[in-house]
């Protein structure tokens, strides 16, 4: 393998039902910088049927080039015709990077394709970075339980690929007035339904979970130390107060306390709210890489060394079962003086 013939960032774009999720757009955001720093093109790619007017808005976002295979076989995600097209692709136009979406497609098409054209992968990463004297792809995550951060390296091998959990990397704000228009190149695949060994018989959409923390603009989490059910009353108290959505560390699930859906962190979801309260959270890696993002992060902990005000942007030292339920009053009084000032005014 001669690794000089591969070149230029390449971003999986993932879609559902020919429309564009949001992980791939984030992660052009990210490829802009790591191809900017190779001085190489940033490229897209979609496969699906009907995705090749969606693969246009891909410019806004940054892309220089969008490979496309818009093809009837493409229209449901299955690991054997992904791999073939994402196999071609790579094998025709060798790509340096490759990355993809954490997301239950995208890590089972990553995978499979690292063993299609032999190449290694970097799984659930949360920093990305290059080595341009060695043109190395930097791929970061936790590791040995969240106790140090591992950078993992792909030297005899291309293209270098890792998955990338939605909402860790920041969308890009598009811009619609980008000179030029986007270099689109349409592939074909050359499967037939009739060979291949998977069928799509049906779809079925499961309903929507009422908790939906990765969309949730105000998020209050709990930690170890809020201790029992009592304690976890006390912060749904002030989320209801707040209108907030309920987090939790995995140490509050594993104990039965809430369930999966609730957790923030490397073994649960990534969330980017405009205001995370971490209650009772020491602030393990694991736990932070989940949140890390969020726009506003105050920390309340009654140890002055706890890890999570190193991530906050205000840290309040203090016994929970103490304070939260003095700002849950506060929260309400203040709450229930602006609606009386609204009666009076309307009066």
């Amino acid at each position: 393998m001669n690794l000089e013939d591969y070149k230029d960032v390449w971003v999986f774009i993932e879609q559902r039902d020919s429309h564009i999720i949001d992980v791939g757009l984030e992660l052009l955001g990210a490829g802009r910088e790591l191809a900017n720093k190779l001085d190489a093109k940033l490229c897209g790619f979609i496969l699906g049927d009907h995705v090749t007017e969606a693969a246009k808005s891909l410019y806004a976002y940054g892309a220089d080039k969008v490979y496309v295979i818009d093809d009837p076989i493409l229209k449901n995600y299955r690991t054997e015709t992904y791999m073939k097209a994402t196999g071609d692709l790579v094998r025709k136009y060798k790509p340096e990077i490759i990355l993809y979406g954490a997301t239950a497609n995208g890590k089972d098409l990553a995978s499979a394709v690292a063993t299609e054209v032999m190449t290694g992968l970097t799984a659930d990463t949360t920093l990305l970075d290059i080595n341009v004297e060695k043109r190395l792809f930097e791929a970061s995550r936790p590791a040995f339980g969240g106790n140090i951060m591992a950078t993992i390296l792909c030297k005899k091998h291309r293209p270098q690929m890792a998955t990338v959990r939605p909402k860790v990397m920041k969308k890009p704000d598009p811009d619609w007035q980008r000179e030029g228009t986007v270099e689109l190149i349409s592939e074909a695949i050359s499967l037939k339904e009739d060979t291949l060994r998977t069928k799509v018989i049906e779809i079925v959409r499961e309903a929507k979970k009422a908790v939906n923390l990765e969309e949730a603009d105000v998020i209050v989490a709990a930690g170890k130390g809020i201790k029992d059910e009592k304690g976890l009353q006390i912060v749904q108290e002030l989320a209801d107060v707040l209108g907030a959505s309920l987090g939790a560390s995995r140490d509050i699930v594993e104990a039965g306390l809430c369930g999966h859906d609730h957790q923030v962190g490397q073994t649960g979801l990534t969330v980017t709210p405009k205001l995370y309260i971490a209650i009772g959270i020491s602030g393990a890696v694991q736990h932070v890489v989940g949140m890390q993002n969020s726009d506003l992060i105050i920390a309340i902990n009654n140890d002055p060394d706890a890890a999570i005000f190193n991530a906050a942007h205000v840290g309040v030292i203090a016994d929970a079962f103490e304070i939260v339920p003095m700002l849950t009053q506060a929260f309400q009084t203040e709450l229930a003086r602006e609606d009386a000032g609204g009666v009076t005014a309307d009066v």
